[in-house]
């Protein structure tokens, strides 16, 4: 093994933390997989599966053939996308460095991201959805929408970073607010599932979730920590803002769902923590420790009503991804303009630290565009496929389960009876508090 010496400005203890959390974040999918699998019907829980691990493969070749260049190359021009003086990551060699650390680690970093953004988007289209149109969704998808989001964003000279002034750390509008719009769009493109609002479509595995939900919040410390791209005092911060923003969702969760429903269940336990880990995902970065339990906790709050406002407004987001991510997205991420400290973002301070509405309003209209240009071009793109392919899976296969009908396979041997027969569903488990159909 031949050793090279290291190009000059290279931080090994930075470039060491990076590598471990990319790791972390990358681990984060393969547990929403688990996550949102648990939450399905045992007859469709390999396609939601699925679902998550091809976005792997999908947005990892997108991103390293366009992705990266046109988010994070220098602008072309108003903070809208870079330009593919990259394409392909050509001229990015190992003595690259962004900051401290080497380029070609900061591209892989950020493809954890653009990855799980695409994942997420998954639950509010299961149980429905052609796997090929999905494929195909997740490629598009990510060049027109992540991609020229992901610049205005995380980019030096984007539009909401270097412009509008609005702060987001690690992703509130990026994954979480992008995510949960276009997941709207995309479960209104497809329409209801057979039986939405009738039936109590419920998890069929809670310890799957649970572990799923394990995995997340595991993750989530190189999601949010790893955002400082340094092993120093900032990235602590944010990983203690972390864990008690996740702490604090998690117990607001129970607390309603004790008083509302009298139980506190195991599935609220994991959405809560889920809620207050994707609220302080923007505001890590900007608040302190007060700050970070009072953003988790309205989450964990707010989120467990939101996740029943779908049969209200007669849309079916299959497993909460507006009612989550979304909902706690737009939390996290205008909180800041109230939370926010100088001690933590060294130049701004939100309403509570003496930093008067300014900010509030910025990050307002950084979640209102970001929202809408999502919601809209991936509703453009849902509709391009639906009428090219069609998106939305047959009425026989999603009665029958996607597993059977696209995969050949089923998870569990007792639901088979024989290599071409129908798939037997398994109702076991309890029904998500948002999943129970209502009481006329």
């Amino acid at each position: 093994m031949l050793l090279a010496s290291s190009p000059s400005g290279l931080d090994t203890g930075d470039t060491a933390w990076l590598l471990a959390s990319t790791a972390l974040v990358l681990l984060m999918t393969p547990g929403l997989a688990l996550f949102y699998g648990g939450m399905v019907r045992s007859k469709s829980v390999l396609n939601m599966i699925m679902m998550s691990f091809v976005s792997i493969a999908v947005v990892t070749v997108v991103w390293l053939t366009v992705g990266y260049p046109l988010a994070f190359d220098r602008d072309a021009g108003a903070g809208l996308i870079g330009n593919l003086d990259h394409l392909g990551m050509a001229g990015i060699t190992p003595s690259s460095l962004t900051g401290h650390v080497p380029t070609l680690l900061f591209a892989a970093f950020q493809l954890t991201f653009a990855i799980i953004t695409a994942a997420l988007i998954s639950g509010a289209i299961a149980d429905r959805a052609r796997f090929g149109a999905w494929v195909l969704f997740t490629a598009v998808w990510t060049v027109l929408v992540y991609v020229p989001v992901a610049h205005w964003v995380f980019a030096p000279d984007g539009w909401i970073a270097a412009h509008l002034g609005a702060l987001d750390y690690a992703g509130g509008t990026v994954v979480e607010v992008n995510c949960g719009a276009s997941g709207l769009a995309l479960a209104l493109v497809l329409g209801p599932r057979v039986g939405f609002k009738k039936e109590a479509m419920r998890p069929h595995n809670l310890p799957l979730v649970l572990l799923g939900a394990g995995l997340l919040w595991f993750g989530w410390f190189g999601f949010n920590a790893g955002s400082a791209l340094g092993a120093n005092g900032i990235a602590a911060a944010v990983l203690l803002n972390t864990q008690v923003a996740g702490c604090a969702g998690l117990l607001g969760w129970l607390v309603v769902e004790k008083r509302r429903d009298g139980h506190a269940t195991t599935l609220g336990a994991a959405s809560g923590a889920v809620a207050g880990l994707v609220a302080i995902t923007p505001s890590c970065g900007s608040v302190d420790l007060p700050g970070a339990l009072a953003i988790g906790l309205a989450a964990g709050v707010v989120c467990s009503f939101a996740v029943s406002w779908k049969f209200r407004l007669g849309f079916d987001d299959s497993l909460d991804v507006v009612g989550v991510h979304f909902v706690a997205g737009v939390i996290g991420t205008v909180l800041i303009g109230v939370f926010a400290t100088a001690t933590m973002t060294g130049r701004v301070s939100g309403l509570l630290h003496g930093g008067g509405l300014g900010q509030t309003g910025k990050q307002a209209v950084a979640v209102v565009v970001v929202a809408a240009y999502a919601f809209a071009v991936t509703w453009g793109i849902g509709k391009a496929i639906d009428k090219l392919m069609g998106f939305r899976a047959s009425r026989d296969d999603e009665l029958t389960g996607l597993d059977l009908a696209v995969h050949a396979e089923t998870a569990y041997d007792h639901g088979v009876l024989s290599h071409g027969a129908t798939h037997l569903s398994v109702t076991a488990g309890l029904p998500h508090s948002s999943d129970k159909a209502p009481v006329a």
